[in-house]
């Protein structure tokens, strides 16, 4: 960005510079006022070739030789390179990446979504349909040109995924999550890696392709490890013996889902009248019609339908199920 932007204004740096020199040239030399400076440089700039306003020593008139001969050469220059950036639409690309620039910084708790082929599509598509804000890192320019073709609105960075700098510039230190999708398993334990150390408590999601690299994935610190192909071929199996139970599945995590939400309420998010209450009275505390669907205790361990007299205390988090109206009904009550 810094780069496109000197390389923007360089023209006119030229332009200013060779003014300020015959400005003052001609002040110092011909005591001339700053007004009249100004018209010397300027007829001898563009080569107007109006009449002299100053009488001319002779330092004055070899001065304004060495000015019309550098001047010419710059001005013609700078006019050359303003026509360039014109016609070869340069300075639209300059503003729409000053203003992807200005969209980045104005995200906060998003997503970082690194890799747009088959699995970041679909990702994507996901996130977008719950109203989730993401940004995409790909380095296949054509690919996401592509899609913009299409019809797709996403905010994108072209690039590298690896690169650390480019994790800064998507917001990596304000993101809740990073999401991983690349097809080679060391580039993904490096995204990985690079992400951790940037920020501690971001929720990394990787993909692997290799049984083996999954326990890499999780030491280099990715909270989930997805492999595709056996996520695939379970999912095919289960469509046989569970078909009805797998097609719920789906409706509530995808797109024709999107007013089914589940949501994880955490102790701390409760109110203090019902800090250690039991699940029922928070159920039914200015009740909304969510329902608890499950409980992940202090230790990780996820007790499927809890009863009602299942006492929530520290470090418990409630899975709750319903509409996308009633969960935002519900956040409303506890906050």
């Amino acid at each position: 960005m810094r780069k496109s932007t000197f390389r923007l204004i360089q023209p006119f740096i030229v332009l200013h510079v060779i003014i300020i020199v015959g400005i003052v040239g001609y002040m110092s030399i011909e005591s001339a006022s700053f007004i009249d400076a100004l018209f010397m440089t300027t007829i001898s700039i563009t080569t107007v070739g109006y009449g002299e306003v100053v009488p001319l020593s002779e330092s004055g008139k070899w001065f304004t030789i060495f000015l019309l001969i550098t001047s010419w050469g710059t001005f013609a220059f700078a006019i050359t390179r303003i026509t360039q950036f014109v016609v070869s639409g340069e300075i639209n690309q300059y503003f729409k990446t000053k203003k992807l620039m200005k969209n980045i910084a104005e995200l906060n708790n998003h997503v970082i979504l690194c890799g747009y082929g088959r699995n970041g599509h679909q990702a994507a598509q996901i996130l977008k349909a719950h109203k989730v804000p993401f940004i995409v890192i790909e380095k296949d320019v054509e690919l996401i040109q592509r899609k913009l073709k299409e019809g797709e609105d996403i905010l994108h960075l072209e690039g590298d995924s690896t690169d650390d700098d480019l994790l800064r510039l998507a917001g990596v230190e304000r993101a809740r999550a990073l999401i991983t999708t690349l097809p080679v398993d060391a580039q993904n334990v490096f995204i990985v890696l690079s992400a951790r150390s940037l920020n501690h408590n971001i929720q990394i999601i990787s993909r692997a392709s290799e049984a083996a690299t999954v326990p890499k994935l999780k030491k280099a610190g990715a909270n989930n490890v997805i492999m595709p192909d056996r996520i695939g071929g379970t999912h095919m199996a289960t469509l046989v013996t569970k078909p009805d139970v797998v097609e719920f599945i789906d409706f509530l995590s995808g797109e024709q889902g999107h007013s089914i939400h589940m949501e994880s309420l955490t102790y701390e998010d409760l109110p203090e009248i019902l800090k250690g209450k039991s699940l029922g009275d928070i159920e039914n505390w200015n009740r909304t019609g969510v329902n608890c669907i499950g409980i992940k205790d202090p230790e990780g361990r996820f007790l499927i339908n809890p009863s009602d007299d299942t006492i929530i205390i520290a470090g418990m988090k409630v899975i709750m199920l319903g509409t996308r109206h009633q969960i935002m009904q519900m956040k409303g009550n506890f906050s």
